[in-house]
């Protein structure tokens, strides 16, 4: 079941929180509204959610952790003293293997209101188009490591300019953080070692039956979306996928619980050729 705060499908509520600043919770089209907000099935499902689990998750039974990276012992899954979720534990020394999500940042990068795509040469979704994104390194920010996939995929210099989109995605163990960013001297690109090619589309031609991922769809829609209004908006959400399906299946994914910050001032008129890096 898909839940959403908005409690209606195309229906949105505002918090003002100030003089410039209204919190929006919306729906994402695609996945219209099924149950209320705190139903008995709700309350039920969140008590489940502060139970321990009797048995490990089938997902992390499924993770590879067969040994202790620091003595080589065998590790068990466990639930540590004063955890309530299992954990892979070495039975020699103790050591906690823990296993958090990953972090994927990237850019939408503006120019002359136009929108830059990279063509995959690599799987998943080889031949498809995509932001700029990649996983986040250690010792960089997430604005650097945006800029950093950018020019990895791209050959694009950009200037960061806001964030745009938080998506979870659990079934993948996944987040990605979006931003806005604008194409910066020399204003050249060109597809890096990942890309096939590399490409500025207008809005209106933007291949959405040729996106590689639920991720890039949702968020070239909600911007699209955002330069009807004019006004660009912060994005946070969940992406739901079905478990085994293909990451560029438009209809094996919803959107639930969005939320869309809107801040005065920030118009949504895309960057020009003027901005410095």
């Amino acid at each position: 079941m898909i839940r959403h705060l908005s409690g209606l499908r195309g229906l949105g509520c505002a918090r003002r929180t100030s003089a410039r600043q209204t919190v929006h919770f919306r729906p994402f089209p695609r996945a219209p509204c099924t149950t209320k907000l705190m139903s008995t099935e709700s309350e039920s499902a969140a008590h489940e959610a502060a139970s321990p689990a009797a048995d490990p998750p089938a997902w992390l039974q499924r993770i590879k952790s067969n040994y202790c990276r620091v003595c080589g012992s065998p590790l068990k899954l466990l639930r540590p003293d004063g955890e309530r979720e299992w954990r892979h534990v070495c039975g020699s020394c103790g050591y906690v293997d823990y296993h958090n999500p990953k972090l994927v940042v990237g850019c939408i990068v503006e120019h002359e209101g136009k929108i830059l795509l990279c063509r995959r040469a690599i799987e998943p979704c080889r031949g498809l188009w995509t932001l700029p994104a990649g996983f986040m390194e250690l010792n960089e920010s997430t604005a650097a490591g945006a800029a950093r996939e950018t020019w990895e995929e791209a050959n694009a210099a950009v200037k960061v300019l806001a964030p745009y989109a938080h998506w979870d995605i659990p079934v993948i163990g996944q987040a990605y953080i979006l931003f806005r960013a604008a194409l910066a001297p020399p204003y050249t690109f060109s597809a890096g070692p990942e890309s096939l090619e590399v490409a500025l589309f207008s809005p209106e031609s933007i291949p959405f039956d040729q996106l590689a991922f639920s991720s890039v769809s949702i968020t070239l829609r909600l911007y699209l979306e955002d330069l009807r209004t004019g006004t660009f908006r912060a994005h946070h959400g969940v992406i739901d996928k079905r478990p085994g399906s293909q990451p560029n299946d438009p209809g094996a994914f919803a959107l639930r619980d969005h939320m869309a910050l809107e801040l005065g001032g920030a118009s949504a008129t895309a960057a020009g050729p003027g901005v410095q890096q």
